[in-house]
């Protein structure tokens, strides 16, 4: 299919590719910069988002009781270690989209945020990021050719390379 192997179509995906990237890079640097992510008070955001999804799942209200669990028992406690682990994978990911590399392993590591965002209740832009990642994804042959990714996945062995079979060698 031409948009998710066709490199003609390479400048499409440049675009959603830095768009969703600067908007990963800007709400990283942002978490990464706040002391309730990352300084002296590291932990107090994903608390405070944590509990407002819980009063959510409460009251029966966009959250599922599965997720609800694993907020309580895993990342409650955990806080401070997912608080550094969003805030650094907002800004990696938002690196990876903008500069081209490793594209779809960005751009499913956004997708699967913005998923965890929606089971927490929290809709906002989520919906449209996670279509627009899961694209990328699909289209992750050609998704970094104006990027890194141009010259990065051929040494990695995929896709721009020709397969060497046994008997060349």
């Amino acid at each position: 299919m031409f948009l998710f192997s066709s490199t003609r179509s390479a400048w499409i995906w440049l675009i959603l590719r830095l768009y969703l990237g600067y908007e990963w890079l800007k709400s990283g640097v942002h978490k990464i910069t706040s002391d309730a992510w990352t300084g002296s008070n590291a932990g107090a955001a994903v608390q405070g988002f944590v509990t407002g999804a819980l009063e959510k799942s409460a009251i029966g209200k966009d959250v599922p009781g599965w997720y609800a669990s694993f907020l309580e028992s895993v990342v409650l406690p955990n806080a401070k270690l997912f608080s550094y682990m969003v805030a650094y994978g907002e800004l990696l990911v938002g690196l990876g989209l903008i500069l081209g590399l490793l594209t779809g392993i960005a751009a499913f590591f956004g997708g699967l945020m913005n998923a965890s965002f929606l089971f927490a209740g929290t809709v906002s832009m989520n919906p449209l990021f996670f279509i627009l990642a899961t694209w990328i994804v699909l289209a992750w042959k050609v998704a970094g050719w104006y990027g890194l990714d141009r010259w990065a996945l051929p040494l990695l062995g995929t896709p721009w390379s020709r397969q060497r079979s046994t008997d060349e060698e």
